[in-house]
C-alpha cells in the first residue's frame, strides 16, 4: 500500500498542461486553409452571377415599364414622349412611375458595371439592350 501512495504522490507532482499541441494547431489551420481555398472562388462566382441576374431582372422591369407607358398614355402620346426624351436618363424618368422599385437615377437602378440602351422607338416594342462587364447580355 505504501508503494501505491508513493506512485500517487509522484504522479500528482507532474504538471499537466491542458490545450493543443503545436502539431494539432498546425493541422487545424491547414484544414481551414484548404476549405477556404476551395470556397472563395465559388463565393466570388456566385456574387458575379447574382449581380448579372439582378441586372437582367432590372432590364426586364424596364421593358415591362415601357409596355405600361404605352398602355397608360396611348401609343401616339407615348411615342411622342419617348422621341422627346433625348437621353437614356430622360427615358428612365418617363418609366419611373411604372416601376415598382425605382431609384432616382438609371445608374443607381442598375448594378455597377451594367448599362442599358433603350430602343429608339417605343412603339416597336423592342427590348432594351443590356450591356455588362462581359459584353452585351441577351436575355
Amino acid at each position: 500500500m505504501n508503494e501505491f501512495l508513493m506512485k500517487k504522490t509522484t504522479l500528482s507532482k507532474q504538471r499537466v498542461f491542458p490545450g493543443f499541441s503545436l502539431v494539432e494547431m498546425m493541422a487545424c489551420v491547414s484544414i481551414i486553409g484548404i476549405i477556404a481555398f476551395m470556397a472563395i472562388p465559388s463565393v466570388t462566382r456566385m456574387r458575379g452571377d447574382s449581380e448579372r441576374n439582378l441586372a437582367i431582372a432590372r432590364a426586364e422591369a424596364l421593358n415591362l415599364a415601357q409596355a405600361s407607358l404605352i398602355q397608360v398614355r396611348g401609343r401616339t402620346q407615348a411615342a411622342l414622349d419617348w422621341s422627346g426624351a433625348a437621353s437614356g436618363e430622360a427615358k428612365y424618368t418617363l418609366l419611373r412611375p411604372y416601376l415598382s422599385f425605382s431609384e432616382t437615377t438609371l445608374a443607381a437602378f442598375l448594378p455597377s458595371g451594367y448599362s442599358v440602351i433603350f430602343p429608339p422607338s417605343i412603339t416597336t416594342m423592342t427590348k432594351a439592350a443590356l450591356s455588362g462587364p462581359s459584353g452585351t447580355i441577351y436575355y
